[in-house]
């Protein structure tokens, strides 16, 4: 029997598999796809990235790539997505466990059984094949199941989900409504806004827009860590807010409503273009649709505008569609994980990745996957129960408290803070074997 199977060969499914490698823990990892990268794979065959084709990154190229394996020197600052697959395909090189990853094949179900193993059940062109494994690393992203909200009335155009927005030359001459103002939201309003008649961005709360680019510098490298890891929140609120104000001045001056929250207090929207492209009267800021009217849009402000297409930059859902729910379910994507990797009810059933950070995900992934490792190893230990879910729970009011009330913010995290966290779970003593609490006995 294999001891571990990895779900998904995308950026945390990657290290996942990697850090089991190097410590020489056999496993297998199953990707739906034929190539590694997720969503990172501009038209994946899994049928599940939702890149489009100027896609770059928003975080900058030296806080996302992993700790031993630097992304090359004459990547930009902000990395194309045809960049970052390439990464990925050298990762995977260069460290050598291509030979474990089977493509082309997706995980059916993952059922605990009464031993503690799991039955994993996966289809492969068609067959399907059951094998049991000691732990389940689940690394299969948040970022695939789209979310499309409901208003009255209908619609006679087109509508799409930002998760299927590829290439601006398809909306031409048209009229397009784009709703959100997300990251997807904010680079798909500016990029269509260069082709099409008219472009309209709804917006439903504000937000703080934030540049890439600070006083000449990629945002994330300006703010040094100990800033993140020690500074209080009021301080940090402060100093960013001043930054920002000094930037781009007043955000009303350009249609956006102001945000009801103060900075920091959200998941951040990153554009340098949004701006500017309201300034040259390329994208229409809107509120939030009332009312789908045929051809036309009403908004809350009770204005109208004739529209061709809406493009529903809304987000995604938490999805694990192999496991059961009672499970494993993240119903209004609420997650009750042990600092968002551990399940506290079956033992051996982890999570890679499923965090939103302020800042980049795979350095998290990469720090989830050694702990997960350790534990596997038996070099670290976890608490009790009963304490994991209290502290879930704590871990959860946090964020309530922290952030705005939304679907995106039930997994955020600090990303410097959280980084901390994980590294102080690797330092708990594990737990005694069955054999040292026998030896144990015997000696006494």
């Amino acid at each position: 029997m294999q001891n571990v199977c990895v779900i998904g060969a995308g950026s945390s499914g990657l290290v996942a598999a990697k850090t089991l490698h190097e410590r020489g823990i056999a496993f297998d990892c199953f990707e739906r796809g034929s190539q590694v990268g997720g969503l990172w794979r501009y038209e994946n065959d899994n049928g599940q990235s939702v890149a489009y084709r100027s896609l770059h990154i928003n975080t900058s190229r030296t806080q996302m790539q992993f700790a031993d394996f630097p992304m090359p020197r004459d990547y930009p600052d902000f990395p194309h997505h045809s960049q970052i697959a390439a990464y990925f395909d050298s990762y995977v090189a260069h460290f050598g466990f291509g030979d474990r990853i089977t493509f082309r094949t997706s995980v059916r179900s993952v059922e605990p059984l009464p031993d503690g193993t799991f039955r994993v059940t996966t289809e492969r062109d068609g067959a399907e094949s059951s094998a049991r494994y000691s732990a389940v690393l689940v690394a299969n992203g948040h970022h695939w199941h789209p979310r499309v909200p409901t208003f009255p009335g209908t619609f006679d155009g087109e509508t799409l989900h930002a998760s299927r927005y590829r290439v601006p030359e398809a909306f031409a001459g048209k009229r397009v409504l784009v709703v959100g103002i997300g990251n997807s939201g904010c680079d798909i309003a500016c990029e269509v806004s260069r082709v099409a008649e008219r472009a309209f961005l709804a917006v439903r709360s504000g937000v703080h827009l934030i540049p890439k680019y600070l006083f000449g510098r990629p945002l994330d490298r300006l703010v040094s860590p100990w800033m993140w890891r020690h500074l209080p929140l009021r301080v940090q609120q402060f100093i960013f807010g001043v930054a920002l104000r000094l930037a781009r001045g007043k955000q009303k001056r350009f249609h956006l409503p102001e945000p009801r929250h103060r900075i920091l207090e959200e998941h951040p929207t990153i554009s340098s273009d949004l701006l500017n492209l309201i300034g040259h009267g390329r994208v229409c800021v809107k509120p939030n649709v009332r009312e789908l009217a045929g051809r036309e849009v009403v908004f809350e402000d009770g204005s109208r505008e004739p529209v061709d297409v809406i493009v529903y930059a809304t987000g995604y859902d938490i999805r694990t569609p192999f496991l059961a729910p009672e499970v494993f379910e993240a119903k209004d994507n609420e997650v009750r994980l042990y600092k968002l990797v551990v399940h506290p009810e079956r033992a051996g059933l982890y999570f890679i990745g499923l965090v939103q950070p302020w800042g980049a995900i795979m350095p998290l992934a990469e720090e989830q996957s050694k702990w997960v490792a350790d534990l596997i190893e038996n070099k670290c230990g976890l608490p009790p129960r009963a304490e994991m879910l209290k502290a879930i729970e704590a871990d959860r009011e946090k964020v309530r408290r922290r952030y705005t009330a939304s679907r995106r913010h039930t997994i955020q995290v600090d990303f410097y803070p959280y980084l901390d966290a994980l590294r102080k779970e690797r330092t708990r003593k594990p737990a005694p074997r069955a054999e040292e609490k026998s030896e144990a006995r015997r000696a006494a």
